[in-house]
């Protein structure tokens, strides 16, 4: 008996023959390495911008000492030939470095009493400052307080800051100081003071202040510091202390 043998036809043959070569090319594919899909970080859940660095000082009037992005603010209303002012400089310093959440801006009053030697301390501090920046300006206010007899008397006879830049004496030799001096002058008559040292704490979440007479002690610029960020109304606190109890006030 004779076997009958199966002969595929040409078009079936060259099917089969096709799907044999898809098939190896399918595996080959499987075994070479995938590129990486690249992720769109900025839609990442876990992607965080990188954060803006805050500026340290101000680099102008009204002069900032402590860090620009300090939630509380204390505006000092100072007169350089005052007492009271001298003896709070170092000691409100002292707290401010202790206390990163709080700044301290100056804002000048010249008193009528300490003329014309006020305005003339109040000019030299500002054309130091606005030829050196930030650091020129607290070095010379430190300097002034250091060396005026105060109460008015101004500084020793033939004493000048030391170092004065041609940047800076061009700034005295004009009238832009006193137009600055005139201006925060004004802002404090606006708003009611008239002795220094005076501070007005500020929020600045909030906006609120708090005005306080005198030199104020670490504990009641607290105290003050925690009545504004529990959302205490905007009101006037009076503090007056003689400057020798200042002593220990960072806290």
């Amino acid at each position: 008996m004779r076997i009958a043998r199966f002969i595929p036809s040409r078009p079936v043959a060259l099917v089969a023959v096709l799907l044999v070569v898809a098939l190896i090319a399918t595996v080959w594919l499987g075994m070479q390495p995938q590129a990486p899909i690249a992720e769109d970080v900025s839609t990442s859940a876990d992607f965080k911008p990188a954060p803006t660095p805050a500026s340290a000082t101000t680099t102008g009037p009204p002069w900032r000492y402590g860090r620009d992005d300090a939630r509380f603010t204390v505006v000092e209303y100072a007169d350089l030939e005052c007492p009271f002012c001298r003896a709070y400089f170092a000691v409100l310093k002292q707290w401010i470095d202790a206390h990163p959440e709080v700044n301290w801006q100056w804002q000048h009053l010249p008193l009528t009493t300490h003329e014309p030697a006020a305005t003339a301390n109040a000019r030299l501090v500002e054309c130091v400052g606005e030829a050196g920046g930030p650091a020129a300006f607290w070095h010379a206010v430190e300097w002034v307080y250091a060396h005026t007899r105060g109460d008015g008397q101004g500084l020793p006879e033939g004493l000048g800051y030391p170092g004065i830049t041609p940047a800076a004496q061009q700034c005295l030799d004009s009238d832009r100081p006193d137009a600055l001096i005139r201006a925060q002058s004004a802002i404090a008559a606006q708003e009611g003071i008239k002795v220094t040292p005076t501070l007005r704490l500020r929020d600045r979440h909030s906006g609120k202040t708090l005005l306080l007479h005198g030199p104020v002690e670490g504990d009641a610029l607290l105290s003050a510091i925690d009545l504004l960020a529990a959302g205490g109304t905007t009101e006037t606190a009076s503090k007056e202390m003689p400057a020798e109890s200042l002593g220990d006030m960072p806290r």
